[in-house]
């Protein structure tokens, strides 16, 4: 059974700053308290001396993990690959689906409503089938359409209010209506694989569409005369962006422009990972298409198309910093705070503050991983 914990000597990360030698005091599932460390040793002290104290990460878009799929796979399946993604710091998961028939889709809106009404996902993501032909990605083309109205309350309904986000290009027939249908159920509207202008984008947002999906990657680019969705979603203060920070998705140079261009309160860096996360390269399905991933990049076996990725969010963070010189900070803010707060899960998770979740993550000084807790229970112990 969780117990009290003291996890002192620390780098701790909150909202207000990092705590250099912190403290943070777990009571059974929840953050008692967060403090400059004491001198008093403890029967119950953890010494993280040396060591980063964030907060668990929060991943708004992710397929599967470990090898095993949350597209098609049973319920042991997706519990599978949460638990691959727990191990690797991400505490709190939304399921996100790909481009199927209507009535499956609903039926895999059962299966997961159920283990999000567990606890054990944070909700669901529709990824498609309401996207463009142009953009579709890995998304079998045969199996798109325009967003009906009428179809997109089908899978809210399915979802049994467990729908978290839905990615639809909102330039095909009804997809500003379904923007419109989505805000008013407080579901997201997420714009992607969309083929959009740039008044068209503005357009959505302004039916209420919040959050980018994978921003870059699967829409047009940025052009001087017509700088299309890109510019759209960047400029507009009501938009969070994702993006995939793996290395492959995205130039380093295009994830600097969008970090600063939006800042850091709009970004949410997300896995978009697929069965091969945290498993290994060979031969895999995304829904109803057979992608090969090698050299842990996943590409459709017909046509080459990127087909997802591998990533896990702990390397996402140590990448951020590392590489891209993105401060812990703003950091911890692309990796918790704001999915938290897209999700409407602020008040229990994505911060260190006393009250919430138990949810955290321990990195030594080359940020590397070495400690998950969730709800007070170490997934990873650091010990």
């Amino acid at each position: 059974m969780a117990t009290r914990q003291v996890l002192a000597g620390a780098q701790v990360v909150l909202p207000t700053g990092t705590i250099t030698n912190g403290r943070v005091t777990v009571d059974g599932t929840r953050i008692a308290e967060n403090a400059p460390a004491d001198t008093q040793a403890h029967a119950d002290t953890l010494d993280l001396t040396g060591h980063w104290v964030v907060p668990g990460f929060v991943d708004l878009h992710n397929h599967g993990g470990g090898g095993a799929s949350f597209t098609s796979g049973t319920v042991e399946d997706v519990l599978k690959g949460v638990h691959t993604h727990r191990l690797h710091g991400t505490t709190t998961l939304v399921a996100s689906t790909v481009t199927g028939e209507m009535d499956f889709l609903a039926e895999r809106a059962g299966l997961l409503s159920e283990l999000a009404e567990q606890g054990d996902i944070a909700g669901i993501h529709f990824e498609g089938p309401f996207i463009s032909p142009c953009r579709k990605g890995a998304h079998s083309e045969d199996l798109l359409r325009h967003p009906d109205p009428a179809d997109v309350r089908k899978l809210i309904d399915a979802a049994r209010g467990r729908a978290k986000m839905l990615t639809l290009a909102t330039e095909l027939p009804g997809g500003l209506d379904s923007v419109r249908l989505l805000a008013e159920h407080g579901v997201i509207a997420a714009i992607g694989h969309t083929d959009a202008t740039y008044e068209q984008t503005v357009e959505a947002i302004d039916a209420g569409a919040t959050v980018a999906t994978h921003l870059f990657n699967a829409m047009p680019g940025l052009g001087h005369r017509a700088p299309g969705p890109i510019a759209a979603l960047l400029e507009d203060e009501r938009i969070t962006v994702e993006l995939i920070n793996d290395g492959t998705h995205l130039h380093p140079a295009a994830l600097e422009l969008a970090f600063h261009r939006a800042g850091a309160d709009r970004v949410a860096f997300i896995t978009d990972a697929m069965d091969a996360a945290g498993f290994g390269d060979g031969r895999y399905m995304l829904g109803p298409l057979e992608v090969e991933v090698r050299d842990s990049v996943a590409r459709l076996v017909e046509g080459g198309s990127i087909a997802g990725s591998t990533l896990t969010l702990d390397r996402a963070f140590k990448r951020s910093v590392s590489v891209d010189g993105i401060s812990v900070e703003d950091t911890v803010r692309a990796l918790c705070a704001n999915p938290a707060r897209l999700l409407g899960m602020a008040d229990t998770v994505g911060s260190l503050e006393p009250g919430k979740d138990a949810d955290l993550v321990v990195l030594d000084a080359d940020f590397d991983l070495k400690g998950v807790m969730r709800k007070g229970e170490w997934v990873v112990s650091p010990a």
